[in-house]
C-alpha cells in the first residue's frame, strides 16, 4: 500500500462516523515519562470491549485520557466528533460515565442514595429532583437486581453486591457510553462472573462499555472487543479468538500458553504451560 492510501485508510478508520469515542496519535504521561506513546484508539459502537495487559502497560492511563480525567501531551480523544477537551464537564458527562478502580461510598450512604448521585449531571439551580431522576435510579436497581438493598448501607454489602451498586450508579447516569476501570478487582471468581454478566447484559441492551481487566479468561469469556496492551501501545485489538493466541500472550505477556476453544461457548480459553 502506498504512503497516501495508508494515510487515506488511517484518517477514515480515525474518523469513522459509526463510533462515537476514539482517541488519535495520544501521548500521556506522568512527571515527563510517557506512558501511552502516538496511540490511535476507536472504541466499537454498542459492544463491550475490554482491555488487558502487564501492570503499567496503559490500560488504566488510556481510560482516564478518554474520559478527560487525564490530558494528553499529544494527541486527542473526540467524542461524538467533537475534541472532548471542549465539551463543558456536564455536557461530557450527560454522555460519557466513568467508575473508577476503587471507589468509596461515604459511611452510612445507602445504596439508593448511592445510585441517585449518578443523576448529579442532570441537576441544576433550575432543575431539581424529578420524576424521570427516579424512574432513572429505579431502572439502574432493576437492572442491577438491587430494588430489595436499595435502603441498606452500602458498607453492609458484599463485595458483588457494592460493585452492583456502583455500577447502578454509572447506569443512573444514563449514558451510552460507560468506562470502568478494573471492575472486578479482589472479588472472588463467582463474583467476578457475576459481575461480568451484568455488564455483558447491559452492553447487549445497547450501551458501549470499555472495561479494563486482569483477569485472561474473564476477559476473553465476555469481551465482544478484546484490546492487547504493552508498553504504552496497542499490540493486537479484535474478536477474542481472533487475537487470543499464543503468539499474541507470549508477546503481550512473556506467557508461554496454549490456547484452546470452550467446548461450549467456542471462546478462547489461555492455558499456561508448566516448566518441565
Amino acid at each position: 500500500m502506498g504512503e497516501v492510501e495508508s494515510w487515506l485508510q488511517k484518517d477514515w478508520i480515525l474518523s469513522d462516523p459509526g463510533s462515537r469515542l476514539s482517541a488519535s496519535a495520544l501521548t500521556v504521561g506522568y512527571g515527563g515519562a510517557a506512558i501511552l506513546r502516538a496511540l490511535d484508539f476507536t472504541v466499537p459502537d454498542g459492544a463491550m470491549t475490554v482491555l488487558v495487559g502487564p501492570n503499567g502497560c496503559g490500560k488504566s492511563t488510556l481510560l482516564k485520557t478518554l474520559a478527560r480525567i487525564l490530558a494528553p501531551s499529544a494527541g486527542e480523544v473526540r467524542l461524538d466528533g467533537q475534541p472532548i477537551r471542549a465539551i463543558p464537564t456536564r455536557d461530557v458527562a450527560r454522555r460519557l460515565a466513568l467508575l473508577p478502580q476503587g471507589p468509596v461510598a461515604p459511611e452510612g450512604l445507602t445504596v439508593g442514595e448511592l445510585v441517585a448521585q449518578g443523576r448529579y449531571p442532570h441537576q441544576s439551580f433550575l432543575r431539581q429532583w424529578s420524576a424521570a431522576d427516579t424512574r432513572a435510579v429505579d431502572h439502574a436497581l432493576d437492572l442491577t437486581a438491587l430494588q430489595s438493598l436499595a435502603d441498606r448501607p452500602v458498607q453492609s454489602l458484599s463485595g458483588g453486591q457494592r460493585q452492583r451498586a456502583w455500577i447502578a450508579m454509572v447506569l443512573a447516569q444514563e449514558t451510552d457510553l460507560i468506562l470502568l476501570d478494573e471492575p472486578t478487582t479482589f472479588l472472588d471468581l463467582k463474583v467476578q462472573v457475576d459481575v461480568m454478566s451484568c455488564l455483558a447484559g447491559i452492553a447487549r441492551a445497547g450501551k458501549t462499555l470499555v472495561v479494563v481487566l486482569h483477569e485472561l479468561n474473564i476477559a476473553a469469556a465476555f469481551a465482544d472487543h478484546l484490546v492487547m496492551m504493552r508498553e504504552g501501545r496497542i499490540v493486537a485489538e479484535g474478536p477474542p479468538a481472533a487475537i487470543m493466541t499464543p503468539g499474541t500472550l507470549h508477546e503481550v505477556f512473556d506467557l508461554d500458553a496454549q490456547v484452546i476453544a470452550d467446548p461450549l461457548t467456542g471462546r478462547p480459553v489461555c492455558i499456561p504451560r508448566l516448566a518441565a
